[in-house]
């Protein structure tokens, strides 16, 4: 196994440089998210269909699948197997999304590849298929990356939105896996959750097994369904696999797991929150059926080994001790209640103070109904990005909201459109015995964390 990453010198073309390459990539953004599987198809056509040579994990759900993608890669990594990850949106740099054995793509070889890609995308763009899109282009290079340059035993392959019509449905897997089905993106999937839940299992192909986290009946009837369409196994939560939690602290968690084929105890992990021992018990149910299946080899002691290495930027994560700084990228109903849950059952504090951004095809009022009770102080602010939702309509929304509840407790409201400056003012009023969280879009998230972390090399985005 190699775990320095691969330079592509592919043929040199009309993008001089990777900072050329993103600008390129990212400048098909206005074509939007267009569903269907057309412009990649003619893609890959065009390329020679190099996907249909490679191992895919096919993660999709609402929360969790970037968690669950990273306990994947360190454990088949820790394991001596080469592996590819393709995950979005990134938190610090464009090249986070395609990775080998943890490591980011080179920017020479991201040159190489988006060169290789252009005229082929140009070629489309001029039929009545239309341009590709920003995140087609990028699942073109992700499947170019691994087929071409880096050859790895499987690929870990996050969804970008639902998964029917997503555009990283082009593949085939070798194991299909639904982390959970909750509000969010309904404005495009569906008003229900069934229909949420009929999007997301489109990723099931026929014949490969499914593990999932789905835990509401209405859900779970959809996807028996469509795995018995598909004479796919289907593995849930709750019937065939779980997890029982051993000790939680702020620093880290130990489960049991407890399989359809076997338990493991304990496993241990560094991910905060009870949703995090969930994510990882799909990993592990997922290497279980993988070794069923595919006669994958994981020596229990690496096993254990990959699950506490495992780290995912954003997601609950302490980026200050001094006032302590939480980080958690809670954009939707379901992960704010996650949050909530686990601020209150793991971390200790006198007072909590809170800095929100969002976006605008958010959920936001069901999101602050887990949020406005346990705050002492919220801050609003705006997320540096094209769809940021205006500050003052999200103080109206909380304002309302206050209203509506009869806020359970007090708490201060301040509005600050500068997210630079609500930051500032979060760590001046986080006392050394409180709390201070930053939460909502991961557009928020990866500038704070980039500021907090003075990390001078980060940019930000799809």
């Amino acid at each position: 196994m190699t775990d320095t990453n691969k330079a592509y010198a592919g043929e040199t073309g009309s993008l001089p440089t990777y900072q050329a390459a993103v600008d390129w990539i990212n400048g098909l953004i206005p074509f939007g998210i267009r569903p269907g599987l057309h412009r990649i198809e003619a893609l890959m056509e065009r390329l020679g269909n190099p996907h249909r040579r490679l191992k895919f994990i096919h993660v999709a759900g609402t929360n969790g699948k970037g968690s669950t993608c990273a306990f994947l890669t360190s454990v088949l990594v820790k394991a001596g197997y080469d592996v590819g990850t393709f995950t979005s949106p990134y938190i610090t740099k464009f090249t986070n999304r395609f990775q080998y054995n943890g490591q980011d793509i080179e920017e020479e070889t991201l040159l190489a590849l988006a060169n290789e890609l252009q005229p082929h995308v140009e070629a489309i763009a001029e039929t009545e298929l239309g341009s590709p899109t920003m995140f087609e282009v990028s699942t073109a290079l992700a499947i170019l990356y691994y087929a071409k340059v880096t050859y790895p035993d499987y690929v870990v392959w996050e969804t970008g939105l639902g998964g029917r019509l997503d555009v990283t449905n082009i593949v085939f897997p070798v194991l299909s896996i639904i982390t959970n089905i909750g509000h969010d993106h309904m404005d495009r999937l569906g008003d229900t959750l069934e229909k949420v839940a009929e999007e997301k299992a489109g990723i099931i192909k026929p014949g490969v097994p499914v593990v999932s986290a789905a835990t509401q009946p209405e859900v779970i009837d959809v996807l028996k369904r469509v795995a018995a369409e598909k004479k796919s196994s289907l593995y849930l939560i709750g019937e065939h696999f779980g997890e029982e939690p051993r000790e939680v602290t702020e620093e880290e968690q130990t489960f049991r797991f407890q399989g359809l084929f076997r338990s493991i105890d304990p496993i241990r992990i560094t991910l905060s929150g009870a949703h995090q021992r969930t994510n990882a018990a799909v990993a592990v149910m997922a290497l279980e059926t993988l070794r069923q299946y595919n006669a994958l080899v994981v020596d229990d002691e690496v096993l254990r080994a990959g699950m506490e290495e495992a780290s995912w930027p954003g997601r609950l994560e302490l980026v200050q001790r001094d006032p302590r700084i939480l980080l958690d990228g809670a954009h939707n109903p379901e992960g704010a209640e996650m949050l909530a849950k686990t601020l209150k059952s793991t971390y200790t504090y006198e007072k909590l103070h809170v800095v929100m951004g969002m976006v605008e095809n958010k959920n936001h009022r069901d999101t602050f109904k887990h949020i406005l009770p346990i705050v002492d102080t919220l801050i609003l602010t705006e997320p540096d990005y094209r769809m940021a939702m205006d500050v003052q309509q999200l103080a109206d929304i909380v304002q309302q909201l206050r209203q509506d509840m009869g806020a359970e407790r007090p708490f201060e409201l301040v509005v600050e459109k500068d997210w630079k400056q609500a930051l500032q003012t979060l760590q001046q009023i986080t006392g050394s015995n409180e709390l201070g969280v930053v939460t909502g879009t991961l557009y928020l998230i990866a500038d704070a964390r980039a500021r907090l972390l003075y990390n001078s090399d980060s940019e930000k985005g799809w």
